[in-house]
């Protein structure tokens, strides 16, 4: 027998309390007037030895009352034994946890496996009785406020509401915090049910190190419910990214595309579908083998400037929600550019060379070194500085920091030392000194490697297969190298870095070895000039998507620095808006948690759509691997669970097997039952023995 409130039965000492009294009672001595007949005397002794029998009877009667009083409000319940019509159930508190990760999609002979739950769920919700208790989990919500309750109505229409989820399922946290709760509750039976396809990725990839021991008594029953029971045809794309660093409308992208067979049949003549803006742009088939994954490049064309909604979509089968994924790409639709230069002839062949891309595209704006100062450098998506005199280092570090494009070009008449200290306030490295003389073509240098890898190049060439540039005479040139802090994108045969690139927070900075001017070569002269600047100024403007592989459930990050507006407004995938208040003076990031969905999160401020993120699902649910029971065994025994894991079949009756092994039975009824008939017993025989001690002080 076991008792559920255990810390009542130190009320027991309180049995003690009638002996007590009983043995005070025999030290009191009380004089009687015997009369000298015989009879009479032996009359009275007979009547005083069973007036003392009753007396002890009285002692045990009461001391039984306390102990049995005691008992039940201490909740008694015997293991594995039911009296029909004396016992009561033993309460119960029941945690379920249902896996809504998006493989519970999988249509089973009775519907989805996700419906098969949560009608499973209902019909154990309908058994429980008064003073049951019980919550609910879903197992990709991991930041949950669960608590048990005995509203049994309000789960049942948090399960209707409840939806799939692109959110891989944990789990770990899932029965860490059912573990909890029961642990918390004072009932007899204290059982966790988990509902689940139980794919092999619901458990833990890393070490476990948590110890459950504490949580998982005895009492506690965990109830699995498998609900796989098919081998799954399933097709995913696990990546899509684009190929490309630079995006000019009109120009084709190519995207990488990683497509997986996670059926055990062969795929041939599947059909991907890459759309952009929600067009279909580009159509391709492939084959892929069973347990393996192919990888293709689409090309599509955007037609359009801004964010570009990208996404690639496969045919459907048995698991629709990992048939399509989402990259989202940007084109400027205006670039601002400011140009910084202390006189013409430093600047005169990149304002030629810029206003090519024409004045639709391209704003630029023009200051000297001293008007810095003054200038909002954020206002601007790349800058060229032909100056040596930077005043403000800092002001540039922050707008490389947050993410914004440098572009060095020394002015035609530079000091070295002034050069240096610029550099250096940029953490770049020094200028060696000068090689040749200005206006002197007698020593000149020429390129000699080229990175045509960098995507500078990318469809510079009208035949990618004849890469051929016209090496110019640079005849004056400055000393560099990258000492390890960049990458050269064009060398001189000398050694010297001709352009180079660095990295500088979240911005990027090319750096020119020479002048723009005829003094120093006849680069500015050369065919390839003008195409390398202007695709040098697409590629700065074009930002790294920090966010390109976001998965649902992490936390997307919101840039405040581009808002002006304390609220903005998130769209997400299913049209659906949420208001969002900010505070611009002491937030720079605003972390977003709701991204539960795949698709596009589009932030508007002021109906201006500032940023558009991706957010893909886990590819590890794609994969129809299911655990069996050992593996569910294994991974108890690392948590120490102490308690009974009892799995029930699909096909069978969920209420019978629940209810065989169930077990416990309160007893309190019983107790108090007994406790009123001792009492009564009691007043009875106290009611006689008292008629029967003035029975004989009247005799006397």
């Amino acid at each position: 027998m076991t008792f559920l409130n255990p810390a009542v039965l130190i009320g027991l000492l309180a049995a003690s309390i009638p002996v007590i009294i009983h043995l005070l009672n025999l030290r009191k001595l009380k004089k009687i007037e015997f009369s000298t007949l015989a009879f009479l005397k032996e009359l009275q002794k007979n009547k005083i030895r069973k007036i003392k029998i009753k007396q002890w009877l009285l002692l045990a009667l009461r001391v039984l009352i306390i102990l049995f009083i005691v008992m039940a409000f201490a909740r008694p319940a015997l293991r594995g034994l039911s009296i029909a019509g004396t016992t009561s159930a033993a309460k119960t508190s029941a945690v379920f946890i249902l896996d809504n990760s998006f493989s519970m999609s999988v249509l089973g002979q009775n519907g989805s496996y996700i419906n098969q739950a949560k009608d499973i769920i209902r019909k154990i919700l309908e058994q429980l009785k008064e003073g049951d208790e019980a919550a609910v989990i879903l197992s990709s919500e991991n930041n949950q406020n669960v608590n048990l309750t005995s509203d049994f109505n309000q789960l049942i229409n948090q399960l209707n509401q409840s939806e799939l989820s692109y959110i891989k399922g944990d789990l770990h946290k899932s029965l860490t915090l059912a573990a909890e709760l029961v642990n918390k509750s004072k009932n007899f039976n204290r059982e966790i049910y988990i509902l689940s396809d139980f794919q092999k990725n619901i458990f833990p990839k890393d070490e476990i190190k948590t110890d459950l021991s504490q949580l998982f008594n005895e009492n506690v029953k965990i109830y699995s419910f498998p609900l796989s029971e098919k081998k799954v045809f399933n097709l995913a794309i696990d990546d899509l990214r684009s190929a490309n660093q630079i995006f000019e409308i009109d120009k084709p992208v190519t995207f990488n595309i990683s497509i997986g067979n996670y059926s055990e049949q062969n795929v041939q003549n599947g059909v991907i579908s890459v759309f952009v803006n929600q067009k279909r742009a580009a159509q391709k088939s492939f084959d892929v083998e069973a347990g393996k994954s192919v990888l293709m490049d689409v090309d599509a064309v955007p037609d359009k400037a801004g964010f570009i909604d990208i996404s690639a979509e496969i045919e459907s089968d048995d698991i629709e929600q990992d048939n399509k994924r989402f990259v989202s790409l940007f084109i400027p639709e205006k670039i601002s550019c400011l140009i910084i230069s202390d006189d013409n002839s430093s600047s005169k062949f990149l304002k030629l060379a810029l206003q090519t891309i024409g004045q639709q595209k391209l704003k630029i704006d023009e200051r000297n070194s001293n008007q810095i100062g003054g200038t909002q450098l954020k206002n601007y998506e790349i800058v060229f500085l032909c100056s040596d005199n930077l005043n403000s280092p800092d002001k540039f570090l922050q707008y490389l920091n947050e993410g914004g494009s440098l572009v060095i070009i020394p002015p035609v008449k530079v000091d070295i030392n002034k050069m240096n200290n610029q550099l250096k306030a940029l953490n770049l490295p020094n200028v060696n000194g000068f090689a040749g003389k200005q206006n002197d073509k007698s020593l000149s240098g020429q390129f000699d490697k080229i990175d045509f890898n960098h995507p500078v190049f990318l469809n510079l060439f009208k035949k990618e297969d004849k890469k051929n540039i016209e090496s110019p005479q640079i005849n004056y040139f400055l000393k560099l190298s990258t000492q390890g802090k960049g990458s050269s994108i064009i060398t001189l045969t000398d050694g010297s870095a001709f352009l180079s690139e660095y990295k500088s927070g979240k911005g990027k900075i090319f750096l020119f070895n020479t002048a723009h001017d005829l003094s120093w070569s006849n680069f500015p002269l050369k065919t390839i000039y003008a195409p390398l600047l202007v695709k040098s100024l697409f590629y700065l403007v074009q930002k790294e998507n920090q966010q390109d592989n976001l998965i649902a459930g992490n936390l997307l990050n919101i840039e405040l620095k581009r808002i002006n507006s304390t609220q903005i407004r998130m769209v997400k995938p299913d049209s659906s808006a949420e208001i969002i208040n900010v505070d611009l003076g002491n937030q720079k990031i605003f972390d977003y948690k709701n991204t539960n969905l795949a698709g596009f999160y589009k932030i508007y401020s002021n109906n201006l759509l500032i940023d558009n993120i991706a957010v893909n699902y886990d590819k590890s649910e794609s994969n129809p691997v299911y655990a069996d029971e050992n593996d569910f065994n294994k991974y108890l025994e690392l948590l120490n669970f102490k308690g009974r894991l009892i799995t029930i079949n699909k096909d069978s009756n969920p209420s019978d097997a629940i209810n065989q092994a169930r077990f416990g039975s309160e007893l309190w009824r019983i107790f108090l039952l007994i406790a009123i008939l001792l009492a009564i017993l009691e007043m009875n025989i106290a009611r006689n023995v008292r008629k029967e001690i003035e029975g004989i002080s009247k005799t006397n």
